[in-house]
Order: C-alpha cells, then structure tokens, then sequence
C-alpha cells in the first residue's frame, strides 16, 4: 500500500507519498480500505518533531479516517467485511489502509456521505468528551470556544449549542465570525481587536491555545467555572492565581485523546455514536469541511492548514 510518510521533521515538503508495509490486524482489530481522512493540528506537530507518536502506533499521520472494512481480527463481533465505517485512530490514517481496535469505529451518518464522514470523529469525540464528559457543560450556561473556525471549533460551537448553552467564539476575521454565527454562536469575538473577558463570564471553556491564556482563562470564569485545555499553540507554560481557583472553586482540566488507552477511546466513541451521531443525522449538527485534496497532496494540505484560512476540516482523499 501508499502511506503519506515523514522522512524527518520540518515544513510540508518532509511528507512523502511512498509504498510502505500493508497493516495487519491484532485481535479485537480492523482493517479499513481507508477512502479519507481529515488534518487535525496534532499531525502537524508530529510532522514538525513536536508529538511524538505513543509507542507501538503507526508512524504515518492522521487521527481519523472513513471507509471501508477490508479484514477482520480475531475476537471482533458486531462488523463485517464491506462494512462503511468512520473511525478515531492513534495515527495511520494518511495512507491507503489502516488497521483501528474495532471499540473505536463508528458508522457513517445517514445523513452525510463516506469521504465526509472522515472528517466527523476526531473533532466529534473531542468536544463531546471535553464539553460535557469532562466538563458538565449544562443547559442554560455559558460556553466560550477559543478559535471557533477550526475542526473542533466549529463541532463544538454546534453541539454547545445543541444541548442549550450560551454560546461564546474567538475567531480572527469577520468572515469566519459571520460562518461561526451561521453556525450558532450567540457572540463572535475577534481575537485581534477584542478582549474576551468583556463577555464573560464563562461556565466552561474550551481552549485550543494554551500557553499565556491560561493566566487569561482563569479569571473570567464563573463560580464553580471549568476550564478544559486541549492545545498548546501559544506555548507549554502559564501562570495561575489560585486564590482564584480556591475562592471561585475553578477547575482546571488537560486532556488529550491520542494517549488514552484502547478502552478509554472506546467509552468516548460509544458516547459519540449515542448522543452525537443523532444530531448529526437530524441536523442540528453538521460537519463543516472546507477543502477536499488527493491524499498524495497531503504538503499542499499542511500548507493550507498553516496558513489559517480555512474553515472546519481539511479532507484527504485516496484516488
């Protein structure tokens, strides 16, 4: 088979689209005909040397894909070969097949088709497990997304709201502000222009950035507040007041879903495909997908994503 590889790290152009070794299914595994996958953030810093993969994961990127069940494992119930699927992975999905422990596949919405469908799992479990798993967020509270035009942040914008919350968006242009309001966000914010604390405060927030914004989070949340960090682009280090966190009973969350374990991923995906998957299929959630690229042209992709215009995900597809 072809898997995009990483000859050594540094900008698009290390990404390489060469013949590499067919997976092979482990007991309670799959392997899927991949049709697409999507870019997560993650990829690009695995490309840049800076995530490593967790050991005994494929070195290829690509933390989701949809497609097709090409072979079974062993110990593997519920699936079938020929089965349309979408699936959570710890790495591998940039490439023509790909081998997923069966707990983290998920069908494919009726509402929406295979190539799309590849964009739908990372960012769906990652806002269902940090919004309401980790963090509670409940009906009538307010919720601030930091950077509301990305894959997760357009997810999370809609499913925040979905579930009756006060929706609240940084973005960086006035045309990703007006797609974030189409897509339910209560109040946009520029980031460039506006300071998010002016609009709080805040039951829950959701952060993307990392680094210095911890510092900013902190004091705009509510009483009994919960902050979930997600991602670190302004940095790894921040500083907290906790007197704040004492005194307003704040809690602060890291997560990650690439390092938990097989079983962990599985409770998250069969919450996903519970609550998540029917608001999808009656569209009060939808998948936002801005570009659609051959899967060989996955430099060109990483270029895109770098490069901030986009809106939602970013597709990959095998010819």
């Amino acid at each position: 088979m072809k898997a995009v590889s990483i000859k050594e790290p540094g900008g698009p152009e290390v990404l390489e689209w060469t013949e590499v070794e067919d997976p092979t299914p482990a007991s309670g595994e799959v392997i899927i005909d991949v049709v697409a996958t999507a870019l997560n953030r993650a990829d690009v810093m695995q490309r840049m040397g800076l995530y490593p993969v967790p050991p005994g994961t494929s070195p290829y990127p690509g933390l989701e894909v949809s497609g097709r069940i090409g072979a079974l494992g062993e110990n593997v119930s519920g699936w079938q070969v020929g089965d349309e699927v979408c699936a959570l992975l710890t790495g591998g999905g940039y490439a023509q097949k790909v081998s997923v422990p069966a707990g983290q596949l998920l069908t494919v919405p009726k509402s929406i088709g295979l190539v799309e469908a590849a964009g739908l799992p990372e960012a769906a479990a990652t806002v269902w497990s940090n919004i309401v798993m980790t963090a509670a967020l409940k009906e009538g509270e307010t919720f601030l997304m930091h950077g509301g035009a990305g894959g997760v942040g357009t997810m999370a914008i809609q499913i925040a709201k979905a579930l009756g919350a006060h929706v609240v968006t940084t973005v960086g242009s006035p045309e990703k502000a007006t797609r974030a309001r189409e897509l339910g966000a209560d109040v946009t914010i520029d980031h460039r222009r506006q300071d998010f604390a002016e609009y709080g405060p805040y039951d829950v927030i959701l952060d993307v950035i990392g680094g210095q914004y911890l510092e900013r989070n902190v004091p705009t949340l509510a009483a009994d507040g919960r902050l979930v960090i997600i991602g670190l682009q302004n940095g790894l280090e921040g500083q907290l007041n906790l007197a704040e966190l004492v005194f307003k009973r704040i809690s602060v969350h890291g997560t990650t879903l690439r390092t938990r374990s097989a079983a962990q991923k599985a409770a998250v995906i069969a919450e996903v495909q519970k609550e998540v998957w029917p608001m999808i299929e009656n569209g009060s959630v939808q998948l936002v997908a801005d570009k659609t690229l051959p899967m060989a042209e996955a430099a060109e992709a990483h270029r895109l994503m770098e490069a901030g215009g986009h809106v939602g995900k970013i597709l990959l597809v095998n010819d």
